[in-house]
């Protein structure tokens, strides 16, 4: 993982309430695409639902951006099959964002701030540190909700402290619940909803705010910012008491131990090749620059010539591997900033 590594650490989380996926690569498209780029492109648009009135100067645009990416695709497989290690190096193809400029892509999807965070110091030794399993994934203990889209909303940042949530209590509680993302995006005062914000900011407000998380299906997604709405008491929701947040950065054994410890981690990543990732494990193609967008680590897995995190995405589960990127452990590759939310809840109340 390349850049500082943010834990994000979610203490003392309240419930207030009234009366997964397989992990088996897609099929991925070949890395040296021999078809014309014109039936490359009618394919996508067939594909995507994407509607262009033909010859017009729009279709023209997209599809000499579309060549555009075609080209860099080659040239991150030759880079990825020449450089990395194993047969599971990452794949780069066509996919949702083929038809849109890696400047449009940063403007609209990657939308995490990063912010200085302290590095975190652990009090126990090695030698009573406990030892652990080769592989891990939180998906299997069904703590996990579904990958979600954020469409062309900035909000990654929202998602991903929500998604954390939702795994704190169903870890501590048993009851696996889908959040409200939309209240983050809306509410979190200090970020710019859709257009960017940070995780730890957000923490920050649902911290001081005493805010309670709603459920999904009362207050829904929309894929843009609007007003913030407030519930009666009576709803079900979940409320943060207190938040921790440190750097990891080359400190992955220890990242290891804190999955393990207290579940799964949001992470901001620099995710500007994310844009054509296919599958596979990445191992190089970080663009080393500032943390960018936020995503949840779930697990890892080190039983094969090349160990990776398993990196849960907000992009649909149509993008990588059901929604998931796997990242090279060891080298600190693409990851930056984690956070995590506690399992400490009260009962919940009416």
């Amino acid at each position: 993982m390349s850049g500082a590594i943010l834990l994000l650490c979610l203490s003392g989380v309240q419930l207030l309430q009234p009366g997964c996926c397989s992990d088996q690569q897609p099929e991925l498209e070949s890395r040296n695409a021999t078809a014309a780029p014109e039936k490359l492109f009618l394919q996508f648009v067939t594909k995507y639902g994407r509607s262009y009135a033909l010859g017009s100067p729009r279709f023209l645009q997209t599809y000499r951006v579309f060549q555009e990416n075609i080209q860099r695709h080659y040239s991150l497989n030759l880079i990825s099959s020449n450089l990395s290690s194993g047969s599971n190096s990452a794949i780069y193809g066509i996919n949702q964002f083929s038809d849109i400029s890696p400047e449009v892509f940063r403007a609209k999807y990657l939308g995490s701030k990063p912010m200085p965070l302290p590095k975190f110091m652990s009090l126990l030794k090695d030698s009573k540190k406990p030892a652990l399993p080769a592989k891990f994934d939180w998906r299997d203990k069904n703590v996990v909700t579904s990958v979600r889209n954020q469409r062309s909303c900035g909000g990654c940042w929202a998602f991903s402290v929500v998604e954390s949530i939702e795994s704190a209590l169903a870890i501590k509680s048993g009851k696996l619940k889908t959040l409200s993302a939309q209240e983050v995006i809306d509410c979190s005062y200090k970020d710019a909803g859709c257009n960017g914000g940070s995780p730890v900011s957000a923490l920050k407000w649902l911290n001081q705010s005493k805010a309670r998380l709603v459920e999904e299906s009362v207050y829904p997604f929309t894929a843009k910012t609007g007003i913030c709405h407030y519930f009666p008491k009576s709803t079900f929701g979940v409320s943060i008491r207190n938040y921790r947040a440190y750097s990891f950065r080359y400190n992955e054994e220890e990242l290891m131990q804190k999955l393990l410890e207290w579940g799964p981690l949001v992470a901001v990543v620099d995710a500007v090749s994310w844009q054509d990732y296919l599958g596979g494990i990445i191992q190089h193609h970080c663009s080393h620059e500032e943390p960018n967008h936020a995503v949840v680590i779930t697990g890892y897995d080190k039983t094969g010539d090349i160990p990776y995190w398993i990196i849960r995405n907000s992009w649909g589960t149509s993008w990588g591997i059901n929604g998931y990127v796997y990242v090279k452990m060891g080298k600190n590759v693409c990851v930056c900033p984690l956070m995590r939310t506690s399992h400490n809840f009260l009962q919940p109340q009416k």
